[in-house]
């Protein structure tokens, strides 16, 4: 057998203080060693743990507006004036709207709607209601509309007035005038301040005469700065100029005459105004015109009352202060 030897960790007397350095040395080496690792293991897991910080720190994608959306609002004005030409006879008028939407994705919607407006028509009819629906594409900065609407206006009857002061000349209105059009519309926004647009509309029968229409507009609209106004109150000035082409009418009976087809005058109208919006109100200022002469107008509008030299005064120069309010459920309702 052989001897087993107990020895104490402290080192022995008899080890030269050579050996000790040398032992010692490569300790210290080691210990060096270690920390190096050690921070070198902190560090990389700290700049893990920074990266994965910065990527939860990241902020969130705006969700996707909800599919479905309803828009609704009405409007007093005190006068309806559509394309020139009054279509409440000078007088004021109340309108509003109800419309569908959905929202296929952000660049490209669908819609819906009906609407309806009180009118005075020469045949009798006092409202005015709406059906229409589209599709609204969008391209960057470019806002495209294309759809069909229908004018339906209830309760008319066949009239007719002399408008010569000799009653040489007659012209008639006959009972239904409803009609629809096919529209195509462009709005571009320049910047955050002015936008551009054009619009066509077309029909092959303007207030159910036979004569065809077509009507074509360009706008431009300025916007004022946010904030220039006190108490969150917007403004905006804009304008129009358009181009109603009309056709010849059919010709078409009466109770009264064998209407025999008419050349409908082809004519230019503008508008500009001024216009103020607080949260969801509107309210617009506007002067209209038209270069349709007094007979021109009769022979398109029949006013029952006609001027003293047999014209008409519904296509003259007017001035318009309308206040609307406009509201989607998603936006203002919850």
């Amino acid at each position: 057998m052989f001897p087993v030897v107990f020895s104490s960790s402290r080192p022995s007397a008899n080890v030269s203080p050579a050996s000790r350095t040398r032992h010692d040395g490569k300790g210290l080496i080691m210990k060096k060693f270690a920390v190096a690792a050690f921070a070198a293991f902190a560090l990389s897991a700290s700049s893990a743990m920074a990266a994965d910080m910065a990527v939860k720190a990241r902020p969130m994608a705006p969700p996707p507006p909800p599919a479905w959306d309803i828009a609704f609002g009405g409007a007093i004005a005190s006068d309806y004036v559509w394309r020139g030409i009054t279509q409440s006879a000078g007088e004021p008028s109340v309108a509003s709207y109800f419309e569908t939407r959905y929202n296929a994705m952000s660049t490209l919607q669908f819609y819906a709607g009906i609407g309806g407006a009180s009118i005075k028509f020469s045949n009798g009819a006092a409202a005015e209601v709406d059906f229409y629906g589209g599709v609204r594409p969008t391209i960057g900065k470019l806002a495209l509309d294309f759809g069909i609407w229908y004018y339906y206006y209830p309760g008319g009857e066949d009239a007719f007035v002399t408008f010569s002061p000799v009653g040489a000349v007659l012209t008639a209105t006959i009972a239904d005038q409803s009609f629809y059009e096919g529209y195509a519309r462009a709005n571009y926004a320049i910047n955050d301040m002015v936008s551009v647009g054009a619009n066509l509309y077309y029909t092959p029968s303007y207030l159910n005469t036979g004569a065809e229409g077509v009507y074509y507009s360009g706008t431009i609209k300025f916007t004022a700065p946010a904030n220039m106004l006190p108490n969150g109150i917007g403004a905006y000035v804009s304008g129009e100029v358009g181009r109603q082409e009309l056709g010849t009418t059919d010709t078409i009976a009466t109770p009264f005459a064998l209407l025999t087809p008419v050349d409908l005058a082809s004519y230019t109208t503008w508008n500009a105004g001024l216009g103020f919006t607080w949260k969801v109100f509107t309210l617009d200022l506007r002067y209209i015109d038209t270069d349709l002469s007094e007979l021109e107008c009769i022979a398109i509008t029949g006013d029952p009352h006609p001027t003293g030299a047999g014209g008409s005064k519904w296509c003259g120069s007017s001035f318009v202060a309308r206040l609307s309010a406009d509201l989607t459920v998603n936006d203002n309702l919850k």
